[in-house]
């Protein structure tokens, strides 16, 4: 039973990607909501993020507040690399453990994980195949001013901090070029589909 790691850049369409997987029946699990789940109140990672960054983090309903820790950590390369190495070795145990809680249940069909940082944070091993969606940069550029707001420069730095595409090809056995239309996007993702069932069967 196959388990597919989907990544993709920002502005790639891999959201997109794992809707119309999601239409077609796989079970998806979005790795930043797993990830979010970690440092929840009373999750594995909440006491040490909190030890690390302070009680100025928390809420009053004793949540952490992303938006007081997102300019701690994305203002300085230290401070995130501290908080991904508590969150992301947690997210890929969780992962895993939902992983086996769908498998538990019965659940025979590739189930699907969308990450953004799926080969940054090492979590290959989690995955039979991993399927990685590609854009054109003005598409991206494009989507992203459309759909986040975000300035054409703003996007440009966010592409220079991630992996390239020639780097995450290295470790994906499908790759998705989103190029077109959303109707040929959908067609394609519908072919990709019925491979990796007959894969899963054999």
């Amino acid at each position: 039973m196959l388990t597919i790691g989907l990544t993709g850049g920002i502005g790639s369409g891999k959201s997109a990607v794992a809707k119309i997987l999601a239409e077609l029946g796989a079970p998806v699990l979005d790795a930043d909501k797993v990830a979010q789940s970690t440092y929840a109140p009373g999750a594995s990672a909440y006491s040490e993020v909190v030890a690390a960054f302070g009680e100025g983090i928390v809420a009053a309903d004793g949540t952490i507040d992303r938006t007081k820790l997102g300019p701690l950590v994305f203002a300085d390369p230290a401070q995130l690399k501290k908080l991904t190495s508590i969150v992301w070795p947690r997210t890929m145990e969780r992962i895993g453990e939902r992983t086996a809680e769908l498998r538990a249940k019965g659940e025979k069909l590739p189930i699907v994980v969308e990450a953004a940082i799926l080969i940054e944070a090492n979590w290959m091993p989690l995955f039979d195949e991993i399927w990685l969606v590609t854009a054109p940069r003005d598409r991206v550029i494009a989507r992203v001013e459309r759909d986040r707001g975000m300035k054409p420069e703003q996007t440009e730095a966010r592409i220079r901090a991630q992996l390239s595409d020639s780097e995450r090809m290295r470790h994906a056995k499908v790759v998705i070029r989103n190029a077109g239309t959303l109707d040929e996007l959908r067609t394609e993702v519908h072919r990709l589909w019925r491979d990796a069932l007959r894969r899963d069967r054999q």
